[in-house]
């Protein structure tokens, strides 16, 4: 049965783990994703479910780690300073392959930066922002709606793949209050944890077997040599690849000019999409929900057609390099980032009217 409620973002990160039968939550309070913290600090307890405030994000993640290693579906959730202090446990987690979420709220930066709404954490989540070149799914919503389905989305995937998955969100995203309808999706089984830590004894390390130290947690691998170990994730990293793209399009079609955006910026970028179309300009939208692994393959497809690009991104300008590589000069790119918008009248967003003007320019 579904219910229909009204909430913003950040919250609704806490009923999508809930759906997806989320049975514990590790985080520390940071701006601008409190309203999470504060979801899971309210509603798990009483549902017995575990819920502990960290003394820290490095305390975060190590809980996360702890969870995972246990079994259980777990999660934490951050933004951009506390993501930093993630990075040691979260290569730690994805050397182990464990399944687990994060949900991160990306916030201006460097640095402590500010507190304002950004989409600068878009390389450190793409590529591994720990050592060891792992690689962890990242999926991008743009609403509400798709923050708790896309919730759900990451504990299967994490589950499917023996992955930590990332739900990399905004400000304006978390914080955008919404109509809801909560409802669990069945993404289809899962395998079973054979693998998890529950007793001393059925870890016994075996002849042959490699073991791996995660902070000095020993997690046993099949893999008899650590080549043998790296190769495995690199044919594991290739297969999600091939498998769990994912993307929305938008009159896209016969569209001569093609904008690529992800979270809030999709948004504003769809309703610029219908203001060209009322003009008669043939413009679509791509939207990334999956940011690793990239939807390379439909863009060099578009390129081939001859179609223009506009990469609209608020930050200052990281998933053009994505866009860039996947066309491989074969077509124009143009880019609108936070050097572009209009201040201060569109309280420093990049809204659909700035988007239309530069479509109108281009086209």
């Amino acid at each position: 049965m579904v219910e229909r409620m009204f909430v913003e973002g950040n919250e609704a990160v806490g009923w999508g783990a809930l759906a997806a039968d989320c049975e514990g939550f590790f985080g520390y309070p940071i701006t601008p994703q409190n309203e999470t913290t504060n979801w899971f600090a309210r509603e798990f307890p009483k549902r017995g479910r575990v819920f502990v405030q960290t003394e820290s994000e490095t305390g975060s993640i190590n809980m996360l780690m702890g969870g995972a290693i246990a079994g259980a579906r777990v999660m934490t959730s951050t933004s951009s300073p506390g993501w930093s202090l993630m990075q040691e446990g979260m290569s730690h987690i994805a050397a182990a392959e464990l399944p687990c979420v994060i949900a991160l709220v990306s916030r201006g930066g460097p640095g402590g930066g500010t507190t304002r709404h950004s989409q600068m954490d878009y390389m450190s989540t793409t590529r591994g922002g720990g050592h060891g070149g792992y690689r962890t799914i990242v999926l991008a919503p743009s609403s509400v709606q798709e923050t708790h389905d896309l919730v759900q989305l990451a504990f299967y995937l994490a589950d499917i793949h023996r992955t930590p998955v990332i739900l990399l969100s905004d400000g304006i995203v978390g914080q955008t209050e919404e109509s809801l309808d909560v409802e669990t999706i069945d993404f289809g089984p899962v395998p079973d944890k054979e693998w998890a830590f529950i007793g001393r004894e059925k870890h016994m390390n075996k002849t042959g077997s490699l073991v791996i130290s995660t902070g000095g947690i020993p997690i046993i691998t099949p893999y008899p040599t650590y080549v043998s170990y790296i190769q495995h994730l690199k044919e594991k990293y290739q297969y999600i690849t091939d498998t769990e793209v994912r993307y929305e399009m938008y009159e896209a079609e016969d569209a001569q000019l093609l904008t690529i955006a992800f979270g809030y910026c999709a948004r504003s970028c769809k309703e610029a999409v219908n203001m060209a179309r009322a003009k008669g300009l043939k413009v679509g939208l791509l939207q990334p929900i999956t940011l690793w692994p990239f939807p390379s393959q439909i863009i060099k497809e578009k390129a081939s057609q001859g179609c223009k690009f506009l990469v609209v991104e608020d930050n200052q300008g990281l998933m053009v390099e994505d866009v860039k590589i996947a066309v491989e000069g074969r077509a124009e790119i143009n880019l609108l980032d936070i050097s572009g918008r209009h201040l201060p009248t569109d309280g420093g967003m990049i809204m659909p009217g700035r988007v239309f003007e530069e479509v109108n320019k281009l086209l």
